[in-house]
């Protein structure tokens, strides 16, 4: 398939809301299988459509057990990918949780970012087929961190206003060199 362009802050369709798939097709396929190939060439365990430019409500997650220091991604043995499609999340546990996020977008930057421990998401899988599933730990942080994108919002809108100004301080001179 193929790796796409991963879109950086501060473009301004990260800031949009995506729009529902209306049917799973052999294209939304297409979509979800070049976002594979982009976030495990990138080392991510998950991404959104808008992150690469597609403004569908589409994610992807792998949490990838097994990468080494050093490798392009993990192991194919040790890849558990998951595609979800119009993916909402219908309830959320009042127990919180606190993980250091990163993101494609934002490279290189992390915050620890506090969530909901729990929550509990419908979608459409590559069949069409509607799931639903409750997710804790590492993977009900990136679920919520993932459906976030598709409604415009970032990581970094849930720290504080001094951490995101030092954590985009850090971007800018990171790029300058």
């Amino acid at each position: 398939m193929a790796i796409l362009p991963i879109v950086e802050v501060p473009d301004a369709r990260l800031r949009e809301t995506c729009a529902p798939v209306a049917e799973v097709t052999d294209e939304v396929r297409g979509i979800v299988a070049d976002m594979f190939d982009t976030m495990y060439a990138a080392r991510g365990i998950g991404l959104a459509a808008i992150q690469v430019g597609i403004m569908k409500r589409i994610v992807v997650i792998d949490l990838q057990d097994g990468i080494e220091e050093g490798e392009e991604a993990a192991p194919e043995a040790a890849r558990d990918p998951h595609a979800y499609i119009n993916p909402e999340i219908t309830w959320v546990s009042e127990e919180l949780s606190t993980y250091n996020e990163g993101c494609l977008s934002i490279p290189e930057q992390y915050a620890e970012v506090t969530r909901p421990a729990r929550c509990r998401v419908t979608w459409l899988d590559t069949d069409g087929a509607r799931q639903e599933a409750e997710y804790d730990g590492l993977m009900a942080t990136c679920m919520q961190h993932e459906i976030d994108h598709l409604n415009g919002v970032l990581f970094i809108d849930h720290i504080s206003r001094l951490k995101r100004s030092m954590l985009m301080k850090k971007l800018d001179k990171l790029r300058r060199g």
